[in-house]
């Protein structure tokens, strides 16, 4: 079965009756699980997909939120994603006061839109945060949210009750599962939650001021309620099978973390015994170089390894011939990896030629983990990385936001939607300036580059010792103190930074 959409003219959708990929809607931006329709040209890959119901929605609509005039179906990913004025205007919905790419109704002569999901709530529903049946009011009123205590327009109220709450309040589960932690959050009054100050959701790490949120007490864990529900922090899984899994295991203990070889990744060929009893892989066969590869600790000048494209550290694995080398750490990477960065499992693989890096904007080769459904590819460097940072750049500790509003970094002023920021102040940092390595070296200068964070200069002078250019005093630079030598980060680093070319 096939069907013609309108969003999608240069290809007919195909019918899928049970769907399993998980991949987003492009409708309502929800995971599909179950009957859908999909673009399967080689070109698309099954990107343009869709649920069923989305995908057979009606093209116009008559809604009693505004009974003036009928409202037409259109995307706004579709339409407005290199118009970052109209995308905000077009995006945020007059019924529940959020902005999103999903789909909606609009009325181009009032500028009226209402999202896909709100336009088919139901008139009366029963709620896990409320005892009694609540009623849709449709009619644009202003009113406070007795569950989050902001304000909204068209609320589910309760007659018995005089209780009023906005539509995706009512939506909120008592517990939910999120891909940043490992436990289950409970629906929590914030009054109940024992911090110093106000809590900070770990999720977009800014303060909780609404009277509820998602909370474990076990970790002390908090989310905004908006933040875990949406799609790609929540995660859909069995809460009851979760619970008898953690009841049989120790969660604390995080596979990934044992220092073993993945047999599909690498297999050991000789190995010996340390001091220390312990068995060391002195000759390995990685999947990422056709020749076996041998330890050695004789590092060779200005060598980045193959894998993480960083400078060579001893320990590491080389094929002199091919003047091929993957530090032991790079080697003992999992194959299957999860990141908040992605919305599902990460498959480790190994490219020569160059790939873009969806975390740090930047080209890059060596090991990566990629996704097999989205294609989306990530640096290990970028994977590697910690939820938390704690950097000479900053004094509080960062933790890793991801949200659907571009956030600027304070170190290049790029700007990207996951990045590090601080709960104390703005200070935000993105995955290339979080990843810049500490120590480099520059061609043939005899000594080594420190990474600054600021510079002292008395002339008040800012410039650059290799392009001479002026430079920007607030952004980070290199420095050889040796030589008083300073210079821009891509100066020193290259174009290309994370490319290794090959012999």
């Amino acid at each position: 079965m096939e069907l013609q959409h309108w969003g999608h003219w240069q290809h007919p959708l195909v019918f899928d009756e049970d769907e399993r990929s998980g991949r987003l809607c492009y409708g309502c931006r929800e995971p599909i699980f179950g009957p859908s329709y999909s673009c399967i040209e080689s070109d698309c890959d099954g990107y343009y997909s869709h649920h069923k119901s989305c995908a057979e929605l009606p093209i116009g609509l008559h809604h009693p939120s505004h009974p003036n005039h009928p409202l037409i179906l259109f995307g706004i990913y579709t339409y407005f994603v290199n118009n970052r004025e109209e995308y905000d205007k077009f995006s945020k919905c007059d019924v529940c006061g959020e902005q999103s790419n999903e789909y909606s109704y609009c009325c181009y002569r009032c500028n009226f839109n209402i999202h896909i999901k709100c336009s088919s709530l139901s008139l009366t529903i029963q709620t896990e945060v409320h005892d009694h049946q609540l009623t849709r009011i449709w009619k644009l009123m202003k009113f406070t949210c007795d569950f989050c205590g902001k304000e909204g327009n068209l609320p589910y109220c309760c007659a018995q009750c005089d209780f009023a709450i906005h539509s995706r309040c009512a939506a909120c589960p008592r517990i939910l599962k999120v891909f940043r932690h490992n436990h289950p959050l409970h629906l929590t009054p914030s009054l109940e939650v024992h911090q110093s100050d106000s809590p900070i959701c770990l999720l977009c790490v800014r303060k909780v001021d609404s009277l509820c949120l998602y909370y474990c007490s076990r970790c002390d864990f908090a989310a905004h309620l908006y933040c875990a529900m949406l799609p790609q922090n929540r995660e859909y899984i069995n809460l009851q099978e979760l619970k008898e899994e953690q009841s049989t295991e120790s969660i604390s203990e995080d596979p990934e973390l044992h220092q073993s070889f993945d047999l599909e990744i690498c297999k050991v060929i000789k190995s010996t015994v340390g001091e220390d009893g312990t068995e060391i892989a002195t000759e390995i066969k990685h999947f990422s170089h056709e020749h076996d590869l041998k330890l050695t600790d004789e590092i060779p000048n200005n060598t980045k390894c193959n894998g993480c494209v960083q400078s060579i550290l001893s320990p590491f694995y080389s094929c002199t011939p091919c003047s091929f080398f993957l530090h032991k750490s790079c080697s003992k990477l999992p194959k299957i990896k999860r990141h908040p960065l992605h919305l599902h499992p990460l498959t480790l693989s190994y490219q020569q030629a160059s790939f873009f890096c969806n975390a740090c904007a930047q080209w890059c080769n060596g090991l990566k983990y990629n996704c097999q459904i989205c294609r989306y590819n990530y640096n290990v460097q970028c994977i590697l990385l910690s939820n938390t940072l704690t950097l000479a750049c900053h004094e509080h500790r960062l933790y890793f936001s991801r949200t659907y509003s571009l956030q600027k970094c304070s170190s290049c002023n790029f700007k990207n939607y996951s990045v590090f920021r601080c709960s104390t102040c703005e200070f935000v940092l993105d995955f290339k300036c979080a990843t810049l390595p500490q120590i480099t070296w520059y061609n043939q200068h005899e000594h080594p580059f420190n990474l600054r964070y600021t510079l002292e200069d008395e002339s008040g002078e800012y410039y650059c010792d290799i392009c001479e250019e002026e430079r920007d005093p607030k952004q980070w630079l290199y420095y050889c103190a040796e030589c008083s030598f300073p210079a821009h980060c891509d100066c020193i680093l290259g174009k290309n930074p994370n490319v290794k070319q090959h012999i």
